[in-house]
């Protein structure tokens, strides 16, 4: 990555979360040039401040996606946009779907607007793996996002942008994630999940950050790259927290109890990490599934090496062998930051 990073202006938007600060992390051991973070959140940019003081790569900037006009300001004679701004809650898309349009699309088409005009090298969207089989509001919005990631390609004009999407599954101990929901909830006593059958696609932040990088490295037009991710059950996860964090009341003495509380809106039992279509114009690299875009997918297939052809790629969560409670405990061992 030395030489994708070496003396580059990056802009992260809505870099003040967690992997915001995942990302900055590893950016910071690149010869990089400037790294500007831009977020809604006043609290959120203080707290990255804090956790960087003395920094003098780093720039702190206040805005919104959907602010154009601020969102030019903070692109100016930039190299690499990482696009993590969004809606991202589905129960909060879910019963604010207009607001969800306006930050996930029309957000996002500012900043590919604003990244073609200002003729930024490289632009990452993050989307999630909710946007390959969308029942949501906000798994529909990160489709449409990634369309328009891809499309961008076919009107930028002579513009050197080259632009890409990322999938994340459930990012493991994320703000809002469901690590630290369960943490607070085993505090009070009892722990909610939805059903005990749910499973979920999992990437670690250090995965997570890989993914962006590599799709940062590998770019060349319209991509969706995936984390070949593990699977778990909701329902083990919660399990294996209760016995890591406490199994007992605070000052109550009675066993933390698990509630299934049913589905929510927007929810599924099960995620795909891929449509049933996407696999005929995907390729696998190592780690990685990468698909094509589906206007000219030929054309930027031809630019790929050392690939191979996706062959009983296990697409859907519950399909997955899942992760043993004890795969669970390491896994929130690696977490230091838990």
């Amino acid at each position: 990555m030395e030489k994708e990073l070496k003396n580059k202006k990056v802009l992260i938007t809505g870099g003040a979360g967690s992997v915001g600060n995942a990302l900055i992390k590893e950016l910071l051991k690149y010869d990089i040039n400037v790294i500007r973070v831009f977020d809604l959140s006043e609290n959120e940019i203080a707290k990255v401040r804090c956790a960087f003081p003395n920094e003098e790569k780093l720039r702190y900037l206040i805005g919104d996606i959907k602010d154009i006009n601020r969102l030019k300001m903070a692109m100016d004679d930039i190299d690499i946009v990482i696009h993590l701004a969004a809606m991202k809650h589905v129960y909060a898309c879910e019963y604010n779907p207009f607001e969800a349009i306006k930050t996930n699309i029309e957000g996002l088409q500012n900043v590919i607007d604003c990244a073609r005009n200002e003729n930024v090298e490289k632009v990452i969207f993050t989307s999630t793996d909710k946007a390959a089989h969308p029942l949501s509001v906000m798994g529909i919005t990160k489709l449409l996002g990634e369309k328009l990631v891809s499309l961008a390609e076919y009107y930028k004009g002579d513009k050197r942008t080259l632009f890409a999407s990322v999938r994340f599954g459930n990012v493991f101990g994320s703000n809002g994630s469901v690590v630290p929901l369960f943490k607070e909830q085993i505090k009070k006593g009892e722990v909610l999940i939805t059903n005990s059958n749910m499973t979920r696609f999992v990437i670690t932040m250090d995965e997570a950050v890989k993914l962006i990088f590599k799709a940062i490295k590998l770019v060349r037009g319209g991509e969706v790259f995936i984390w070949k991710m593990k699977a778990f059950k909701v329902a083990d996860l919660a399990k294996v927290m209760i016995e890591k964090y406490g199994i007992r009341h605070v000052g109550g003495g009675s066993k933390v109890q698990i509630i299934p509380i049913g589905i929510r809106e927007g929810e599924k039992m099960n995620e795909e990490i891929m449509s049933e279509e996407e696999p005929s114009r995907a390729v696998e690299m190592g780690n990685l599934y990468v698909i094509f875009p589906i206007v000219d997918h030929a054309r930027v297939r031809s630019k790929y090496q050392n690939t191979n052809k996706i062959e009983n790629a296990i697409i859907a969560s519950d399909k997955a062998i899942p992760l043993s409670e004890k795969e669970i405990g390491e896994l929130l061992e690696t977490e230091t930051d838990l």
